[in-house]
This record gives C-alpha cells, sequence and structure tokens, in this order.
C-alpha cells in the first residue's frame, strides 16, 4: 500500500507544518510527503497518484480546500482511498466524527490502518463536494472573507466582520431565485439560505441538517425564505443547530439527489469552502464516490 501525504504548508495557524512534520519523521511505515505550492496542486497531485492503478492513500493535510482538491483528484477511482489530517483552521467536514476528531486523525498509525468506507459525493456544476454546497447570504460572506484578507491590517477575525456588515447589513439578506427541489418549485422569489448536505457541518460549525449522512445516497437541501433582519437574528442560531423542522413557515427542505437554481445576476455559490459564480446551478448527487478512511473506532453515524 502506498501512503501519499499531501501537505498544504498554508493552512492552519503558524507551527502547524512543523508540527506535522515531526509526526510523519516518526512514522513505522513507508511513506511520501509532497507539498503544495499553489491552488489546484492537491488535486493534480491526488489525480497523478490515483492515476497510477496502484493502492494508495491519500492524506489531504490541510483544511476543507485541501480535502475538496483531493477529493476531486481522486474521486471515482477504487483503489484510491482519502482521508483528512486537520491542519486547518476549519476542517468542518471531519466534525461529523466528533469533537474529539482533530486527536483522532492526528493519530497518524491509527489513521493508516483504519477502515475505508464508500461515501458519496455532490456534483455542483461539475465541481465535487464532500461537505456542503451553499449559495446564499453565507454563500457571499464566506466569499468575502477572502477578498477582505487581502486588505493591510485586516485580521481573519476582522474580515468575517466586514463581510458580514457588508452582507447582511448594507447589501441585504436575501435574493431573488427560481428554485427547484423535487416536485416544488419557486420563481424569482427572495430567498434568503440554500444549502445541499452530505455532510452535517459547515462555516465554522453551522449544523443546517444534524441527521444528514455521507453515505445514505440522499442529499439534505433546505431553502431558508426571505426574512427581515431581525428576524434572520433570531432564527440563525436555531438554523445552526439543526431546527429546521420547528420553522416550515421559513425553511423549506427536500430530501432527494438534486436541486436546480438561477438567477438573472450571477449566484455565489461555496463548494466546501470553494467558491464559484454562475447565473445557474445544478447541484446533484454524483455518479461518482469517494472511498474515504479514518481510525477505527471512530464514528460518523448521526448521534
Amino acid at each position: 500500500m502506498r501512503h501519499l501525504f499531501i501537505v498544504n504548508p498554508a493552512a492552519g495557524k503558524r507551527g502547524t507544518t512543523r508540527h506535522l512534520e515531526d509526526l510523519l519523521a516518526r512514522l513505522s511505515f513507508p511513506h511520501e510527503v509532497v507539498y503544495t505550492k499553489d491552488a489546484g496542486d492537491a488535486e493534480a497531485l491526488a489525480r497523478q497518484a490515483a492515476a497510477r492503478g496502484e493502492p494508495v492513500r491519500i492524506y489531504a493535510c490541510g483544511g476543507d480546500g485541501t480535502l475538496n482538491e483531493v477529493v476531486n483528484g481522486a474521486a471515482g477511482r477504487e483503489q484510491a482511498a482519502v482521508t483528512n489530517v486537520p491542519k486547518g483552521t476549519g476542517n468542518d467536514f471531519l466534525k461529523i466524527f466528533g469533537p474529539d476528531y482533530r486527536r483522532l486523525f492526528y493519530d497518524l498509525e491509527a489513521l493508516a490502518q483504519g477502515p475505508q468506507t464508500a461515501f458519496d459525493l455532490i456534483d455542483c456544476n461539475g465541481r465535487l463536494g464532500i461537505d456542503v454546497v451553499c449559495a446564499g447570504v453565507d454563500a457571499r460572506i464566506a466569499a468575502d472573507v477572502h477578498r477582505y484578507k487581502d486588505w493591510p491590517l485586516v485580521t481573519g477575525k476582522g474580515a468575517y466582520v466586514l463581510a458580514l456588515v457588508e452582507n447582511i447589513f448594507l447589501k441585504g439578506i436575501s435574493r431573488p431565485m427560481t428554485v427547484q427541489m423535487g416536485e416544488a418549485q419557486w420563481s424569482q422569489a427572495p430567498t434568503s439560505l440554500l444549502c445541499v448536505c452530505n455532510g452535517r457541518y459547515y462555516g465554522g460549525g453551522f449544523m443546517p441538517v444534524g441527521e444528514a449522512m455521507p453515505d445514505d445516497g440522499v442529499l439534505d437541501m433546505l431553502r431558508v425564505r426571505q426574512v427581515s433582519l431581525l428576524t434572520f437574528l433570531r432564527l440563525v442560531g436555531k438554523y445552526a443547530k439543526g431546527l429546521y423542522r420547528q420553522y416550515p413557515e421559513l425553511i423549506d427542505h427536500y430530501h432527494g439527489r438534486q436541486v436546480t437554481f438561477s438567477a438573472p445576476e450571477p449566484i455565489t455559490a461555496v463548494v466546501d469552502g470553494e467558491v464559484m459564480r454562475d447565473v445557474r446551478f445544478t447541484v446533484k448527487l454524483s455518479e461518482k464516490k469517494i472511498n474515504f478512511f479514518y481510525p477505527a473506532g471512530a464514528d460518523y453515524s448521526v448521534k
């Protein structure tokens, strides 16, 4: 079995790369370590490794974005399996394994010997995701955080606050969208939030659908209708805890295989932290799956 560690040195806080290198130096099994330099490198490296045809376990050492790239490179390859060493600041997908996920997935010896399961994937206009696709005010905030981070003297928290103020207080929460979920359709209806879940967490800890499972062949979708600022502020905490069924007058839900949405102006969608923009999106259960491995004893089932 080949073991390939793809390390994103830019991910996570200062010192995380050195800590990981110390762990790698003490591993008891043969392994390879490669480093990314630019966006897209992890996907290319994973694709090359998976295409060789030999059994390989690929370790995405970084955040959700690094995992997303590795998943896109290895998806559909039966002899390849992937995992995520939580070097990033968020690592939302791994939260399905419980609050102790960082310790579990940093035990590299146990991780290397752990079981694997074929997980479903989301196809968003051809881009694959393993966790959550969102397209609403949350997606716009996430996209603008990246923009503000490039400003001089702006910290990560400062970038989030600026993006939040801009999109909620200045630009308004909802946007008109035509949405089709199953037999339900809304034509140019004001929409505040739209999310499609394969995993359970995104946005640093939001859990909109607590029963979502990455291997059940179903995508769990929510649409939050137009809401006022006060209602949004009152609702967001409930939304983050997966209490959507308590608000049928505000939140539509569908559990199936596909949703489409469109608008006259480009929509911002975020796939596992990766930003996309288009006037029309089709988000569906992918025909491809990904083998995901994890330490023995780690549990991703709904608690």
